[in-house]
C-alpha cells in the first residue's frame, strides 16, 4: 500500500514508518539474539493458497527448511476460514486443487523417487494415486463435473541424430555417444539442457486409470488450463506455428476439443496472448497479453474476447499497471485480478468495462532472501479471497478478504522472530539528479540509536523490470544483524510505478539507475545513518550489473560484491538461456550489427576504472548469466591488480542461488566476510551533525 509520508524528521531526511500491521509485528525491546544464518533453516512460509468452493477452507502448502536434506521441504494444510483452525492434510506434497464439487483435492507428491498426481477424499481421507507417470505433472486442472483431471506433460522424442559411431565391441567400455543440439533455447536456467521431446495435454479419470493424451505434434503447450463449463473443450497457450522456436515470444490462446483432439487458434497478433479463463457461462475468454512492439518493458493488459475468439479486447488499457492473473467472479461480470503498485501486490475486482477496484493489499513474495514484491492468490465462488500476506518483518503467512476486510488466518513465525532482534525496516525519502521521485528503504541493524552513523551495504535489485517493497528478507537481516545499514531501492526501470517509469530504461539499461542509486546513498548519508566513509554495493542479476557499472564509475565504495552479473552483453546475448531475448528487447540491434552499441553498456568496458576490492558470485549451473560472465570479470580484475575472489556455489542456477538454506546463509556470510575486510572498525562511535 502507499505509504505517507509523517511530519516527523530523522536528522533532517524524511523517514516514514511501515503501515501499522508491519509496526505491531516488530519484536519488543527486550534484549534478544539476532537473525543468524541457520534460522533460515527454522522459517517456515505459506504458498499457494486454493480456497475451496465454499470459501470455508483454504488448502495451502506450508514450506520450511529441511536441515537433514538441505532442501525447502512442504506438506499441505487445511485452515478454516472462520475460526483459523488449521491440520496438516499431507507431508511432502504440493500444488493442491479442489475439485469444483469440493470433496476431493487432487496434489502432486512424490511415488518411487518420481512426482506422482493424487487424489484425497476429505470426508474419509482416503487416497487413490491416479497416475504412474515418467516427468512429473504440471498445471492440473479438474473437469468441471469433478470426474476427471487435465494436466500438461512432457512426451520424450528421439533427438537429432548426425551419422554413426563405429560398432563398439562387446564388454568395451567406450566414451558417451555424441550429444546434437539443434533448438533454439536449448537449455533452461534451473531445468538444465532440454531434453528432447515436447509438453502436451493430457486427461485421466479422477479415481484413477489409464491417461489419454489430448494434444499432440512438435510444439510446446503450455499452462494454465481452463476448461468450458460444459465440459467439452479446454483451453491453453502455446505457440502452435511452423516456426515456434523463433517465435517462443509470441504464444496464441488455442482451444481443444476433447472428443475429437481437434485443435483452433483463438488468437493471432503479434504479441504474447496467455493464461485463458473461461466465464462462467462459457460465452467470453479472459487472458493476458499485450502488443509486442519490441520494447524492454510492456505493460500485461487483461482482454476479454468472445467464445469464438471475436471482439478482442483490452479493458485495463487505461490501467497503467500490469495484471499478473486474473478469475471470473461468479456472475460473470467481472474479474477478480492481481497487480502490482509501488512495490506491493493488490487484489482487485475489474468491471468489463474496465473500473478497478481494490479489495486488498500487503500480499507478499514466498521466496524470502530478497525483499521483492510477490504473492498469490485464490477466490472462492461467494468472492472470498485467499492470498499470502507479510510484511518486511515476518515471511508470508496465509489471509482471507472478504466484504473489503481482511483476516490473516496464520502467524508460522510469530513465536521464533518475536525472539529475534531484527533491523527495523522504514522508506527513505529520495528525489534523482532530474527531479524524479525514487522509491527507496532502509533496513536498521538491531538496536540501532538514531543519529548513529554506521556501514551502509547498498543491495540493488534485479531484472531490472521487477520491484522491491516493504517485505522481509533474509539477505537484509543478515546484512543488519553484522552492523550494516541496508538500502535498496526501486530506481527507474523498476516495475509497479506505470509503464513510462520501467521504459525509462529502454535502449539504455545500465546507465540512467545510475543516479537513482547515487542519489539514494546520498539520502542515507543525510539522514545522519549512513557513514559516508563506509559504503558497500552489491546486488543480484541487473543489481550484479549495475554493482559492476557502479564501481566502474565511482570511487566511492570500500567493498563490492557482483552477483550473477552481466559484464559482457555481447557474449550474454548469445549464451543465456532465452537466446533470442536480449538482441531483441534490450538492444536496437543484433551483436555482430552493433558491437559497439553492445560494449559501450557492458560493464567490462569499464574495468580499467575499478578499484574497489570486488567479491564475484555466480551459481555453478547459471544458465541465464551464465558463470563464463562472472568468470570473465574475474578474470579481468585479477589481471588489473584488483582486489578480488570468485565464489561459485555448487548446482546452483540463477534463479536458484538461495534456493538450498544452507547455500544462502554461506553466500551472506561470504559478502559480509568481504566487506568486513575493508570496513573501518570504528574506535569511537561516529554521530551525525546536531540538528
Amino acid at each position: 500500500m502507499r505509504h505517507k509520508l509523517l511530519a516527523a524528521l530523522l536528522l533532517g531526511a524524511a523517514l516514514s514508518p511501515l503501515p501499522l500491521a508491519a509496526q505491531s509485528a516488530a519484536p519488543s525491546a527486550a534484549p534478544s539474539p539476532r537473525f543468524e544464518g541457520r534460522d533460515i533453516f527454522a522459517l517456515q512460509v505459506a504458498t499457494d493458497p486454493q480456497i475451496s468452493p465454499d470459501g470455508k477452507s483454504v488448502a495451502y502448502v506450508r514450506r520450511q527448511g529441511d536441515i537433514m536434506t538441505d532442501r525447502q521441504k512442504g506438506a499441505i494444510w487445511l485452515v478454516d476460514t472462520t475460526t483459523g483452525a488449521q491440520r496438516p492434510l499431507v507431508t511432502d506434497a504440493s500444488q493442491p486443487r479442489w475439485s469444483p464439487d469440493g470433496k476431493r483435492i487432487a496434489y502432486i507428491a512424490a511415488d518411487a523417487g518420481k512426482p506422482q498426481l493424487f487424489v484425497r477424499w476429505l470426508d474419509t481421507g482416503a487416497t487413490v494415486r491416479v497416475t504412474t507417470l515418467p516427468d512429473g505433472p504440471q498445471s492440473v486442472t479438474w473437469s468441471p463435473d469433478s470426474k476427471s483431471l487435465a494436466y500438461i506433460m512432457r512426451v520424450p522424442a528421439d533427438p537429432m541424430k548426425l551419422g554413426k559411431a563405429p560398432d563398439k565391441p562387446e564388454g568395451a567400455e567406450w566414451a558417451k555417444p555424441l550429444e546434437v543440439i539443434d533448438r533454439v533455447d536449448y537449455r533452461n536456467d534451473g531445468g538444465g539442457y532440454v531434453q528432447a521431446g515436447y509438453d502436451h495435454i493430457f486427461l485421466v479419470s479422477a479415481d484413477g486409470g489409464p491417461a489419454r493424451q489430448l494434444s499432440f505434434g512438435d510444439y510446446q503447450d503450455g499452462g494454465p488450463l481452463s476448461w468450458t463449463p460444459d465440459g467439452r473443450a479446454i483451453l491453453f497457450s502455446a505457440v502452435r506455428k511452423p516456426d515456434w522456436q523463433q517465435k517462443i515470444f509470441d504464444p496464441e490462446i488455442y482451444t481443444l476439443d476433447i472428443a475429437s483432439g481437434a485443435i483452433s487458434p483463438l488468437t493471432s497478433r503479434d504479441g504474447p496472448d496467455v493464461a485463458p479463463v473461461v466465464s462462467p457461462d462459457g460465452s467470453k475468454i479472459a487472458y493476458l497479453g499485450y502488443d509486442d512492439k519490441r520494447l524492454s518493458y510492456q505493460n500485461t493488459y487483461l482482454y476479454i474476447m468472445n467464445r469464438d475468439g471475436s471482439d478482442a479486447h483490452a479493458i485495463t488499457a487505461s490501467f497503467d499497471r500490469s495484471i499478473d492473473r486474473a478469475y471470473w467472479a461468479a456472475d460473470g461480470k467481472s474479474l477478480y485480478a492481481q497487480y502490482d503498485e509501488r512495490g506491493v501486490n493488490r487484489l482487485a475486482r475489474i468491471s468489463l468495462d474496465g473500473h478497478v477496484t481494490e479489495l486488498a493489499s500487503g500480499l507478499t513474495g514466498t521466496a524470502f532472501d530478497r525483499p521483492y514484491s510477490g504473492g498469490d492468490f485464490s477466490v472462492a465462488a461467494n468472492g472470498t479471497l485467499a492470498f499470502t500476506s507479510g510484511s518486511a518483518l515476518r515471511p508470508a503467512d496465509l489471509s482471507v478478504s472478504s466484504g473489503g476486510k481482511s483476516r490473516q488466518l496464520t502467524r508460522l513465525n510469530e513465536d521464533f522472530l518475536s525472539h529475534k532482534a531484527l533491523g527495523q525496516v522504514k522508506e527513505l525519502a529520495v528525489t534523482a539528479p532530474d527531479g524524479r521521485t525514487v522509491p527507496a528503504w532502509l533496513v536498521t541493524p538491531p538496536g540501532y540509536q538514531p543519529g548513529t552513523r554506521v556501514p551502509l551495504l547498498l543491495e540493488i535489485h534485479g531484472g531490472p523490470h521487477t520491484a522491491y517493497g516493504p517485505h522481509f528478507s533474509t539477505d537484509d537481516q543478515l546484512y543488519a544483524a553484522a552492523g550494516y545499514a541496508v538500502l535498496y531501492t526501486n530506481p527507474r526501470g523498476s516495475t509497479s510505478y506505470g509503464e513510462e517509469f520501467a521504459q525509462l530504461i529502454h535502449h539504455k539499461y545500465p546507465g540512467d539507475d545510475y543516479g537513482d542509486l547515487m542519489a539514494a546513498v546520498d539520502a542515507a548519508i543525510a539522514a545522519g545513518v549512513a557513514d559516508p566513509d563506509n559504503l558497500f554495493v552489491t546486488g543480484g542479476s541487473g543489481g550484479g550489473v549495475l554493482t559492476s557499472w557502479i564501481i566502474g564509475k565511482t570511487d566511492r565504495f570500500k567493498g563490492a560484491a557482483t552477483q550473477k552479473p552481466v559484464i559482457n552483453w555481447i557474449s550474454e546475448a548469445l549464451t543465456m538461456d532465452n537466446t533470442l531475448f536480449t538482441s531483441r528487447y534490450w538492444f536496437p540491434a543484433k551483436p555482430w550489427e552493433d558491437p559497439m552499441g553492445y560494449w559501450n553498456r557492458s560493464p567490462l568496458s569499464l574495468v580499467g576504472n575499478v578499484k574497489t576490492p570486488t567479491l564475484v558470485v555466480v551459481g555453478s549451473e547459471d544458465y541465464r548469466t551464465p558463470v563464463s560472465e562472472a568468470e570473465q570479470y574475474y578474470g579481468a580484475l585479477q589481471i588489473r591488480g584488483v582486489p578480488t575472489a570468485l565464489v561459485k556455489v555448487p548446482g546452483a542456477s540463477h534463479g536458484g542461488i538461495a534456493a538450498r538454506p544452507s547455500q544462502s546463509a554461506a553466500k551472506a556470510a561470504a559478502i559480509i566476510a568481504w566487506f568486513d575486510r575493508y570496513r573501518d572498525k570504528p574506535a569511537a562511535a561516529a554521530t551525525a551533525p546536531a540538528q
